[in-house]
């Protein structure tokens, strides 16, 4: 994987390049930086500093996002499927028709962030925190909640999601889950 300075990716892109696949962006800081229709597909940006950034419409599959920092950022109709986010911070981002399915979003923080219409079919959410998040017409189909925290969270639909007695509800209650 090759190691990419922000400056070098800020550059090409300026210059109208937007294919950035299997590159090394681990810890990079891009505050409030907008890169629209950016492919970085199949990268790593673990542990990277995004907070406040545009990336609408991105191609950011099977991308490693781990521990990252992207609150308040915007991913309208971004592809993060298959994406690692285990432990990202997400909280009060745009993610309206963003799909992650089977994305994993173990422990991340999406607190206050906008779902509605994102795609979260068979991600794993367990441990992740989605107060007062907007789950409107979220495709929650086997999504994995167990022990999320779903306290505050609008319009979410849990029927087809997967949960357990550790999960809670938009009440603020742990759901009651018959044992098999």
């Amino acid at each position: 994987m090759k190691k990419l300075s922000a400056k070098t990716l800020l550059a090409e892109y300026a210059k109208g390049k937007r294919k950035f696949n299997l590159l090394d962006l681990s810890e990079i800081e891009l505050f409030e930086v907008k890169l629209i229709d950016i492919d970085l597909s199949q990268s790593n940006l673990q542990n990277a500093y995004l907070p406040y950034a545009d990336f609408s419409c991105a191609q950011l599959v099977a991308v490693n996002l781990a521990t990252s920092q992207l609150s308040n950022a915007r991913f309208y109709q971004t592809n993060f499927a298959e994406a690692n986010l285990e432990g990202a911070d997400l909280s009060r981002s745009n993610l309206r028709n963003a799909n992650f399915e089977s994305a994993n979003l173990q422990e991340a923080n999406l607190q206050g962030a906008d779902l509605t219409h994102a795609n979260l079919s068979n991600a794993n959410l367990q441990g992740a925190d989605l107060r007062q998040a907007k789950l409107s017409q979220a495709n929650l189909k086997k999504t994995q909640l167990q022990g999320a925290n779903l306290q505050g969270a609008r319009q979410a639909v849990l029927s087809d999601a997967i949960i357990d007695s550790q999960t809670v509800d938009p009440s603020g209650y742990y759901l009651l889950v018959e044992e098999e």
